[in-house]
């Protein structure tokens, strides 16, 4: 399929190149981002004022997108913050110190209890339910709250859901877009998944163990006091709320309690994605009342407001950075055309996509070359954020590859879907991977960065091996 390329196209990959080459140098990137949206506009609408409104538009439609996420971010660190006071959050985690007791069994173990979450349920309400449990006690044996979200970032959005093999959103999309059974996908993606898997943490711990060794670790945290309490919220002496031992060891085992009956009614019920991170946000909000009213006694009212007031203030203060990037990067999918009407070719299904489709085209057709392409389409497709809206498009293009030489479509296939969830699924797009930056209190760009070099030498040596099973 040929699509025209045009010039807003072109506009769309020299910004992209910027973004990407600011977020390398560890500069901000908010500037060059509202600067590429109104660019974009000019040459959409070729009016002044239509690409000026497009740059609070775009605004307003990628706070729409992100709002579940700043939601139930926000209602986990208000519920936190009241846990934390009463000293409830400590009662509830002292157990799992008996397993959790270095660093490395915190990274992995946080790490691999994501991954099987996220099996489930996906990866957004496994953060929330692991990072109010588990974070506290990772900090306190010596895991640094970054290298906390490291671990649930690319367990969770990147080996749970590159695989998808439970729910089996992601398989099911490629395989029809390449004419393949889902399970011939799902069979093809196992050794690419457990490649890219090992490749990427290893590699990520090692880097972490490293730095901090050297000296060279940059924490993340948003505000540095996080390290007090956990690497949740700040708390001080002063503030900390007393309640009798007996009912805080009660409320200790409630509340998990009150978690794992969610787990249970997200799989009887079947929820997933958005519906079952409402329900864990519902629980939360239930669960931050009942606290508030029994620690606080006639306070406790008043202080509901309270609590809710500074998890607001905490969630828009982690995504406040993060919205004009989401803005600039959710142009290149529907946005465009919701902001400025219909001004694509016939036939295209946004910048990004059309970008892949045009790459595709333009490369020699061999296996080596196709388990290139496929790695950089799916890359390129991931780039909105989503991680999904690409991978009907990988799958297309390696049945075409797959078609010219002969064989391996469901291994170019499974490739390109690990590629683009690996890269828009959560572990490199700053706002894809928000949930566990926020969660842990840390800059959601510091977990690209730190995740960016171990990612690209997962995709790298992932890419080889797809080569040899093509």
């Amino acid at each position: 399929m040929d699509i025209q390329l045009l010039p807003i196209h072109w506009v769309y990959l020299v910004f992209i190149g910027f973004i990407l080459t600011l977020l390398v140098k560890r500069r901000d990137t908010t500037m060059i981002c509202v600067v590429g949206i109104f660019t974009l506009g000019l040459l959409a609408t070729e009016t002044l004022s239509g690409s000026v409104s497009g740059v609070f538009n775009s605004f307003i439609y990628a706070t729409k997108e992100l709002m579940g996420t700043i939601m139930i971010i926000s209602i986990i660190v208000a519920m936190s913050r009241v846990l934390i006071r009463t000293g409830i959050n400590e009662t509830m985690v002292a157990p799992l110190t008996k397993f959790l007791r270095t660093p490395a069994l915190a990274f992995w173990g946080i790490g691999i209890i994501m991954m099987v979450t996220s099996w489930f349920f996906w990866p957004s309400p496994g953060v929330a339910l692991i990072g109010a449990v588990l974070l506290p006690v990772a900090v306190r044996v010596g895991l640094p709250a970054l290298g906390a979200a490291m671990a649930m970032n690319l367990f969770g959005h990147g080996i749970a859901l590159s695989g998808d093999y439970i729910i089996q959103g992601a398989p099911k999309l490629t395989a029809d877009a390449a004419g393949l059974p889902v399970s011939a996908v799902m069979e093809a993606s196992v050794p690419l998944v457990i490649v890219m898997g090992l490749v990427t943490t290893i590699t990520a711990f090692w880097l972490m163990r490293r730095d901090m060794r050297n000296g060279k670790w940059r924490s993340g945290l948003v505000d540095s006091r996080l390290e007090e309490s956990g690497g949740l919220v700040p708390v001080g002496e002063e503030t900390k709320v007393l309640i009798g031992e007996r009912l805080k060891r009660t409320l200790a085992i409630l509340i998990p309690v009150l978690f794992a009956l969610d787990v249970i009614a997200m799989f009887v019920l079947n929820l997933q994605g958005g519906d079952a991170t409402a329900l864990v946000g519902g629980t939360a909000v239930f669960i931050l009342i009942a606290v508030t009213l029994i620690a606080h006694r006639n306070a406790g009212v008043e202080k509901i407001t309270s609590y809710l007031i500074e998890g607001f203030v905490f969630g828009f203060r982690v995504f406040g950075p993060v919205i004009p990037i989401a803005a600039f990067f959710y142009l290149g999918d529907s946005a465009i055309t919701e902001l400025f009407g219909k001004i694509l070719p016939e036939g295209s299904h946004g910048l990004v996509n059309d970008l892949g489709v045009a790459l595709a085209g333009v490369v020699p057709l061999n296996g080596a070359i196709g388990a290139v392409t496929l790695t950089v389409v799916g890359a390129i497709t991931g780039l909105d954020g989503s991680g999904f809206s690409g991978i009907s498009l990988a799958g297309s293009i390696a049945q075409l590859f797959a078609t010219a030489i002969g064989s391996g479509a469901a291994v170019l296939t499974a490739l390109g879907q690990v590629a683009a969830i690996w890269v828009g699924g959560g572990t490199l797009i700053p706002w894809a991977l928000i949930p566990a930056a926020a969660i842990c209190g840390v800059s959601p760009f510091e977990l690209a960065r730190r995740n960016l070099k171990p990612v690209l030498i997962g995709l790298a040596v992932t890419t080889i091996v797809a080569m040899f099973l093509v």
